[in-house]
């Protein structure tokens, strides 16, 4: 394992491993690795003081060499139409990010941003609109699940990391975040109640795969004919859709978990008949479901000359219909936030 830099370190964000290598590099017992670790992810203290099980002393040292906090909340606003929250952080670069808060009758998901803009500029989300800034740190990434966990009603049950950024292309931290989440002394949201979204990366699929991570994915995948899928999702011109299929299957076989596909549906571009038929074969190779999206307005911030064309659906009930009564598991995903500027695709930083 690497060796912490002890000059300016941020706890939260380290793993139980990494927190056992810096209390030995401190010549403190290997156990208190573990007690640090609940306290931050656990009990979710952001005060040295309350680890109280520490010796004065040791909490003394870590605050002289450690900061905990790696999120500053500015704002929040709550949706009046469905009780959907959308925060607003700021990192200590002064980057910006935000998270969403859904809550439902049977759960409470928190959808998580993993960088600061995103590189693969969909034309249908705002966030691309933004460029890409950096990569968000593993204490970054878990921090939005503890600070909007301490504003919650109630406690969060499921993570989508499907906010800000392509989360595979930030993997490592990725990775990292989910044993923290996932962990029994942590913040204890079990695997199954994670999903990864991205927009198709083979290699990148296949890694996560091999992490043994038994988390879920979901692929923005909204249209099966190349030729429109390269003018929605510009890195489609490089990866074509057979070959994320394939990664998607070595996912399934490798983790056990049904794949999902995101289908944002557009107005006589990708709700015909043909598109049914294609959904209906591509259901056939891995067992999947998938999630209808009602396309939300980016305008506010994206200028493409696509946007012309995109339109919502409005034949999302029609469309529906017809691929449930073809066997397959098909979800509606709501318009939560959406008075908010909340909803699926239209998370953005205005005035970067």
């Amino acid at each position: 394992m690497e060796t912490i830099n002890k000059a300016n370190i941020s706890l939260k964000g380290l793993t139980l491993p990494e927190l056992e290598n810096l209390v030995m590099e401190l010549g403190w017992e290997k156990f208190r690795a573990k007690q640090i670790f609940k306290w931050l992810y656990n009990k979710q203290v952001d005060d040295y003081e309350q680890m109280t099980d520490l010796p004065k002393s040791y909490r003394e040292e870590l605050s002289q060499i450690a900061q905990i906090n790696e999120l500053k909340l500015l704002t929040f606003e709550k949706s009046n139409c469905d009780g959907t929250v959308k925060f607003l952080f700021q990192l200590k670069d002064g980057e910006k990010i935000e998270s969403v808060l859904i809550p439902d009758e049977s759960r409470l998901t928190l959808c998580v941003s993993t960088q600061v803009g995103c590189p693969i500029d969909c034309k249908f989300c705002a966030t691309g609109a933004m460029g890409f800034r950096r990569n968000l740190t593993a204490g970054e990434i878990v921090d939005q699940v503890i600070q909007a966990q301490k504003l919650a009603q109630r406690r969060i049950t499921n993570i989508v990391f499907m906010g800000m950024g392509e989360p595979l292309l930030n993997l490592k931290n990725l990775l990292k975040s989910i044993d923290i989440i996932t962990s029994d002394d942590g913040i204890r949201i079990g695997a199954r109640k994670l999903t990864v979204s991205t927009v198709g990366l083979p290699d990148k699929i296949k890694e996560l795969a091999d992490s043994g991570k038994k988390v879920k994915i979901a692929l923005s995948l909204h249209t099966l004919d190349e030729n429109l899928r390269a003018k929605l999702i510009p890195l489609a011109k490089k990866v074509s859709i057979q070959s994320i299929i394939e990664a998607l299957k070595y996912y399934y076989d490798k983790i056990g978990l049904r794949i999902t596909y995101e289908y944002i549906l557009f107005d006589g571009l990708n709700d015909r008949d043909e598109d049914v038929r294609k959904l209906v074969e591509l259901a056939k190779v891995i067992p999947c479901k998938i999630n209808i999206i009602q396309f939300h307005p980016v305008d506010f911030i994206r200028k493409d000359p696509i946007l012309k064309i995109l339109k919502p659906s409005k034949k999302l009930d029609e469309f529906v219909q017809k691929l449930r009564e073809n066997n397959l598991t098909v979800f509606v995903r709501s318009n939560a936030g959406e008075d908010i500027k909340a909803a699926c695709g239209q998370l953005a930083i205005l005035n970067q």
